[in-house]
């Protein structure tokens, strides 16, 4: 019994230091790793890796807009400013036949600009 103790002792030890050997390995091959970036020391790297980390992507809310969904990037832009002369050429284009879509895009103001717009001229259809 104690021969097989012994046996099962010696292999156990065996498994150790063939997985420390392993670890000792792995570690080698991460010692490394700021090289194979083109960093020179591992200070550096991990100094890149926390900016990396810092400016990475936003923490997700649960909450995402459809165009947030679709990838849309969302963009900022300067409010646009609806002169007279913008309110006359929605008009015009209403009666043109355009929708309100094509109206915005074309003339660089919002859905809700162009909706306002043609409910001050009545150009709006009635629910009834």
């Amino acid at each position: 019994m104690s021969l097989e103790i012994s046996k099962e002792l010696e292999a156990a030890k065996k498994a150790v230091e063939q997985l420390t050997k392993e670890l000792e390995n792995s570690r080698k091959g991460l010692g490394k790793l700021h090289l194979e970036y083109g960093f020179d020391t591992v200070e550096d790297f991990i100094a890149e890796l926390k900016v990396a980390h810092k400016s990475g992507p936003a923490k997700a809310t649960g909450k995402r807009s459809k165009e947030a969904a679709a990838g849309v990037p969302k963009t900022k832009g300067k409010r646009a400013r609806i002169t007279p002369e913008i309110k006359k050429a929605v008009a015009a284009a209403v009666k043109d036949g355009k929708t309100g879509q094509q109206i915005a895009e074309e003339l660089g103001i919002s859905l809700p600009s162009v909706q306002n717009i043609k409910k001050e001229f009545g150009l709006v259809k009635s629910r009834s």
